[in-house]
Order: structure tokens, then C-alpha cells, then sequence
């Protein structure tokens, strides 16, 4: 085992850990103002997670097995997800009120997994060489960027204070560093069951948009904010795409 590429992996997805208090940006925002920002950033993380789901994760996890597995492991955690959101609600939730929104754990389910592969990602390409490490490294903060700046709206909005909502996020970012150390020691093992968690990750997401984001969308009156939030829903799912072509994956 090589120590220098370990540390590299190691620094690398450290550095990936700390993109989730990207939200501290918004610490010093007035109150009013980051009210009238935070749907749509929720807007925004709802088209990213759908835009993901599909063209990015469910995309690479059809390449590495089949559509029709891919498909099914989706359908699977598409409705596990389902199941998990209703245990939560049963637990957490009293009389139709909850003081923190179902959703925003099941976010950090679903981001966590979906960081976990990326540390795999990285671990793989500095196992290929350091340079191509590096490449893919910003690569990967490249997007992660945005979508943990949406993920952040998204928790806050769901009951999170914001505090909270960092260190959580943070948390979740840092299945990157396992998925890291694992894809190092036993990356072949680990690149044989990756098309399940990539399968798993969309269906989660994709649910998540659907069912939880996009309908809150809907409780905006105001046509013009509406309008707005539909743009930023747009945005996000571009940039997924945009995304996807640029890197080529």
C-alpha cells in the first residue's frame, strides 16, 4: 500500500467534508432575506436531486450493469424511502405536526450514500495516478457546491436551525472520507456492488424530489414567486446536465 496516495485520498475527500458548510454563507443574511431566498434554493436542490437521479446516477448504474437492473434497484429505493419516511413520521411526528420535516432526514440519508460513491470515485482515480486525482477531486467539489448550498435550504427548511443544519450536512459529507479509505483497501470489491448504491442513491432522490420538495413548491401563492421558484427548479436540473456533459460521465 502506497502512503502517499492514501493521504491524498484521504486530504481529498476531507476537503470534499468541508463544501457542507457552505451553507455559513448565509449565517450573516437578515432574516427577511434569506426567507425569500430559501425556496428557492429548496427549488433549486428539488430539480438537482431529480436531474441527478436520472441523468446522472441512474444513467452510470444502467453503464454498469443493465437498464432493467438499474430500473429495479431505483423502484427499490424509490419505495424504501417511502417506507423510511413513514417510520419517521410515525416517530417524530404528533398530530399532523412535525418540528422537524421527515424529508430532511431523508435527505442526509440519500447524501450520504451519494458521497460515499464519490469517495470511491476519488480513491479509484488516485490509485490511477495523483494529477487524475486531483482533476477529479475539483470535479467532484465542482458540483457538490451547489447541490450542498440546496441541501442546507433544504434542512432549514424542514426544521433544521441553521447551525444544525451544517454540522448535520457535514456529517453527511463525510461518508465521502469512508467511501475513501474503503475504495483504497478494497476498491475492486467495492466497484463490484457500486451500480446498487448508484441505483439506490437515484431512487432515494428522485423520491425525494417528487414527493416531498416539488409539493411544497406548490404551497407558493404568488405567481411571480412561483414563476421564480419554477426557474430555479429549471436551473437545477440544467446544471446536473450541464454537469454531466462537461465531466463526460
Amino acid at each position: 500500500m502506497d502512503a502517499g496516495i492514501l493521504a491524498w485520498i484521504i486530504a481529498a475527500t476531507l476537503l470534499d467534508g468541508i463544501i457542507a458548510f457552505i451553507g455559513v454563507i448565509t449565517l450573516g443574511m437578515k432574516r427577511e432575506s434569506f426567507q425569500n431566498a430559501l425556496k428557492l434554493m429548496v427549488a433549486f436542490s428539488a430539480g438537482a436531486l431529480l436531474g441527478g437521479a436520472l441523468f446522472h446516477l441512474l444513467s452510470e448504474a444502467a453503464e454498469l450493469s443493465t437498464l432493467q437492473t438499474a430500473l429495479t434497484l431505483l423502484l427499490f429505493g424509490f419505495c424504501l424511502f417511502f417506507v423510511l419516511e413513514r417510520v419517521l413520521k410515525w416517530h417524530h411526528c404528533h398530530e399532523g405536526k412535525c418540528s422537524v420535516h421527515p424529508f430532511s432526514y431523508l435527505i442526509l440519508v440519500g447524501d450520504g450514500v451519494h458521497n460515499f460513491i464519490d469517495g470511491v470515485v476519488i480513491a479509484a482515480s488516485f490509485l490511477i495516478n495523483v494529477p487524475f486525482g486531483i482533476i477529479t477531486t475539483l470535479l467532484i467539489i465542482g458540483h457538490e457546491i451547489p447541490q450542498e448550498l440546496g441541501d442546507f435550504a433544504v434542512l432549514v427548511y424542514g426544521g433544521f436551525g441553521k447551525k444544525k443544519a451544517l454540522i448535520y450536512n457535514f456529517l453527511s459529507q463525510l461518508t465521502c472520507v469512508i467511501g475513501g479509505l474503503i475504495g483504497f483497501f478494497v476498491g475492486d470489491a467495492v466497484e463490484g456492488i457500486k451500480p446498487i448504491f448508484l441505483a439506490f442513491a437515484a431512487g432515494g432522490f428522485l423520491y425525494i424530489s417528487a414527493s416531498d420538495l416539488i409539493p411544497e413548491l406548490h404551497k407558493e401563492e404568488k405567481m411571480e414567486y412561483a414563476v421564480k421558484c419554477f426557474a430555479s427548479f429549471l436551473v437545477g436540473v440544467a446544471f446536473i446536465i450541464l454537469i454531466k456533459n462537461l465531466v463526460g460521465e
